[in-house]
């Protein structure tokens, strides 16, 4: 499993972003790493806003691809999942339960306008208040 110090030091590669780490939390006796990207809503708009992805996977899902140098998600915690050559949608526009690499997802809005991205096998804990909270999401 990876360490604080090796997330810190490596980008995670997740639906065609780069994710910078933030921190690792423990709710219901998993270790979580937290992720979050900025980016603009759609530059199309007269006026973007910006838009703050949050990305919650359990800690020892994580690996490094040693031959990109970048951080992807593994359900098994140990094969390096094939890279992807998808098109980039907006945030919003995606669809708000998706799979990737094999792993189910989810992503929420949560308060104050931000959306979470996690497993959808976590998310009726991780998306709660309580969940949140613990997560250092409020």
């Amino acid at each position: 499993m990876l360490t604080a110090a090796d997330l810190e030091i490596n980008v995670l590669e997740f639906r065609q972003r780069a994710f910078q780490f933030e921190r690792l939390a423990d709710y219901e006796g998993t270790d979580f790493a937290v992720f979050s990207r900025t980016e603009t809503e759609s530059e199309s708009q007269f006026r973007p806003r910006l838009v703050h992805l949050k990305l919650v996977v359990p800690q020892a899902w994580i690996v490094y691809d040693e031959p990109n140098d970048i951080l992807s998600v593994a359900k098994d915690g140990v094969t390096v999942p094939p890279r992807l050559t998808e098109p980039v949608v907006e945030v919003r526009a995606e669809r708000p339960e998706f799979t990737e690499q094999g792993i189910a997802w989810h992503r929420a809005e949560r308060p104050g306008g931000s959306l979470v991205y996690t497993p959808a096998e976590h998310a009726a804990g991780v998306l709660t208040p309580e969940g949140l909270a613990a997560l250092g999401l409020v």
